[in-house]
């Protein structure tokens, strides 16, 4: 109650204090820089590994435990690291101390990541590494759909034209289309006619997947004009992705070509 018998032995200074309360309060509010998404710097490399048909443990003891060994000796200020293992995917997330130079940390973690491949599984691929950043947030998500044109071509659609024109706004990162899918051919094979020439399944998808090779023969000049000339096939690309064998006897494989 003492607050209250100061504001009445005092009026004016209290009545002064609440003008200029109010006052500064707007003029603050209106100097306030305002921002739908502020910056928010928080050091976190994400490292993604993927590795088509590994088990979870596996991809977790020959992958993602390598990784971050490998991590832990070379990168600077790491404050701790959580991981997820799935099917073919993993999930590394590596958290630094604050203030830590968010570049330079994904210069050391993509140099020892590139490094590392040769000890992991063959075959695989270097990782993908983001850099973190909690104001990223989606902002439109855009779905195709159509009665007349099928899955493969909404595919190409999204992937070739739509993803095109939205990469070349300022400031946007769009990332591949979700769903769909990709052109395949079904190549239907005939045991017994493969058999008597001596061939297998993997004879006919071996001689499909050499079928995209691009080779140089040279240059060719012509008077005072000079060229460069290829001795391309057609380009086709394929793989065999399943097998499966009817009751008739006969091989069914499916392959991609893409053209």
């Amino acid at each position: 109650m003492w607050i209250v018998r100061l504001a009445l032995r005092r009026p004016y200074t209290f009545t002064v204090m609440a003008l200029l309360i109010v006052i500064l309060g707007v003029l603050s509010a209106r100097k306030m820089a305002k921002d739908i998404f502020p910056s928010i710097d928080i050091p976190v490399v994400v490292v993604i590994w993927q590795y088509g048909g590994l088990t979870p443990e596996e991809m977790a003891k020959r992958i993602v435990t390598i990784s971050e060994r490998a991590m832990t000796t070379t990168v600077n200020d790491i404050e701790h690291m959580e991981s997820q293992s799935f099917t073919g995917v993993g999930v590394i997330k590596v958290y630094f101390q604050p203030g830590t130079s968010i570049d330079a940390a994904v210069a050391q973690v993509t140099a020892i990541s590139q490094t590392i491949t040769h000890v992991l599984p063959p075959g695989g691929s270097p990782p993908l590494i983001i850099r973190f950043n909690a104001s990223n947030v989606p902002i439109l998500q855009l779905g195709l759909g159509s009665k007349t044109l099928s899955e493969q071509s909404l595919f190409d659609i999204g992937l070739n034209f739509l993803r095109v024109q939205l990469a070349v706004v300022q400031g946007a990162s769009v990332p591949l289309p979700m769903g769909g899918k990709m052109r395949e051919i079904m190549v239907d094979l005939d045991l017994k006619a493969l058999q008597s020439k001596g061939l297998t399944p993997s004879d006919v998808n071996t001689a499909l997947s050499v079928q995209n090779l691009t080779i140089p023969s040279g240059t060719a000049k012509i008077g005072s004009t000079t060229s460069s000339s290829t001795a391309a096939r057609p380009s086709r690309r394929s793989s065999a992705t399943s097998r499966s064998r009817s009751s008739t006897g006969r091989w069914s494989t499916s392959a991609t070509w893409a053209r």
